[in-house]
């Protein structure tokens, strides 16, 4: 009898490690073609710019077009809001359906779109529209599929296991960044401008259907059928989730301020200050984000031994006393090697920070809050802060007259979250409420 039980105990242990693998394939996958569709926009803003929002002065098209970036992110909040209450209603994977199939049809109809030269002012109010669509689906797709990695986490392993939210998002901007990199090499520049832009928008649709698929055979998070049936209509439980939503806020400037300034924006800087081709540019992004990729799991497991305030406070230090530099350094030495050592520094040092972030904010709330607070806290600071980066780091150089100025901003917004941090409390051994 006790064989017996002990070869059940072991298949269902075996079956749950399945469910689990199965699992976060799908979130890492679905994830990575969600984040492709939703930034490839910004590795190809120069070239939006002059068909989308032309202008006689270079400056105030690319700001337009950056403005319009921006715009995605500020859909953000409103879907996080919406997604994230449905995500803990109805479930994890419910919301992660809808959330992947608005991101694909935001992604296709910028792929399809009539140019300014074609239908005149229509044309930047449809690519708005589907800005707003994208961030509307990205608001949503990040607090439940935080939740859904972290919750399918083993014991101990949240941290590891959070990061791959993490390395699916910049695995997402590598995917894009790299296939703009490949058009950039294989196409001239006559018809990359001309329609080759288009491509990697029509691919992203495409690819949706993929990421549709493999969402569709997962189960839901043990955790969040543990909690279901909690009501969540309680005043004083709405209350509770303000304060640790407040934290979520200042938790996310530093990281989506450096992620999107370093590794965003950084090839139109490239194009611009540094003088570099499209294609350089872009094949530098990309080293930037496989270091990040590689190195966020190893931060990630070692916060799950030794705690995440130690690294999330060091990314922030680290931050501000090399951004600056590191600025000075790229503009005196405009070389594509310069720019990848940049960019490879980079990539660690937000890795510091991605590793345990995503497992640090969502041990912040209760399960059955938790995407709605992540979402809120987090998507309002990347609305802010994060997805209009390029339009401050654009206009501050503008107005300025300096390319060093955003060094200024990525400063100030690290001893920010610095503080913040420091006012943390360690969750690295707590156990999921």
């Amino acid at each position: 009898i006790n064989s017996r039980i002990k070869h059940n105990n072991t298949i269902m242990k075996s079956n749950k490690t399945q469910k689990a693998r199965r699992a976060l394939i799908a979130a890492v996958v679905g994830n990575t073609l969600e984040w492709y569709d939703f930034a490839v926009y910004g590795f190809l803003a120069t070239i939006l710019a002059s068909h989308f929002f032309p202008a006689t002065n270079e400056v105030t098209s690319l700001l337009r077009t950056f403005g319009a970036f921006g715009v995605g992110f500020a859909a953000r909040p409103i879907g996080g809001i919406i997604f994230g209450r449905l995500a803990d209603r109805r479930g994890r994977k419910f919301t992660l359906m809808i959330t992947i199939q608005l991101m694909a049809a935001g992604t296709l109809l910028i792929g399809v779109l009539p140019t300014y030269g074609q239908i005149g002012l229509l044309a930047p109010i449809l690519l708005v529209l589907a800005r707003l669509l994208q961030g509307f689906s990205a608001g949503g797709e990040w607090g439940g599929g935080t939740a859904f990695i972290v919750e399918w986490a083993g014991k101990n392993r949240r941290g590891l296991t959070g990061s791959l939210q993490q390395i699916s998002v910049a695995a997402g901007l590598l995917l894009g960044s790299g296939f703009a990199a490949l058009l950039s090499t294989v196409l001239n520049e006559s018809s990359l401008i001309e329609w080759g832009w288009r491509i990697p928008f029509l691919l992203g649709a495409l690819i949706g259907v993929v990421g549709i698929y493999i969402r569709s055979n997962v189960d839901e998070t043990p955790l969040f059928k543990q909690t279901v049936n909690v009501s969540t209509s309680d005043g004083s439980e709405n209350k509770a989730i303000v304060a640790p939503a407040v934290r979520a806020f200042g938790f996310t400037i530093h990281w989506t301020v450096v992620y999107y300034i370093f590794l965003a924006y950084m090839p139109t800087f490239a194009i611009r200050h540094l003088n570099l081709e499209r294609a350089d540019a872009l094949w530098s992004n990309a080293a930037g984000l496989l270091v990040l990729i590689i190195v966020a799991p190893v931060t990630g497991y070692f916060s799950d031994r030794f705690g995440r305030r130690p690294f999330l406070i060091g990314s922030c230090l680290a931050v501000a006393a090399a951004v600056y530099p590191v600025f000075s350094y790229l503009l005196e030495n405009p070389s594509l090697l310069s720019l990848v050592i940049a960019q490879m520094l980079f990539g660690i040092l937000i890795a510091l920070y991605s590793g345990p972030g995503p497992a640090a904010i969502a041990e912040l709330f209760d399960t059955e809050k938790r995407a709605t607070g992540m979402s809120i806290g987090y998507s309002l600071a990347v609305a802010m802060f994060g997805g209009f980066a390029p339009f401050i780091a654009t206009w501050l150089i503008d107005v300025t007259g300096s390319p060093l100025s955003p060094a200024f901003y990525v400063l100030a917004a690290s001893l920010l979250t610095g503080m913040v941090i420091l006012r943390f409390p360690e969750t690295a051994h707590r156990p999921l409420k």
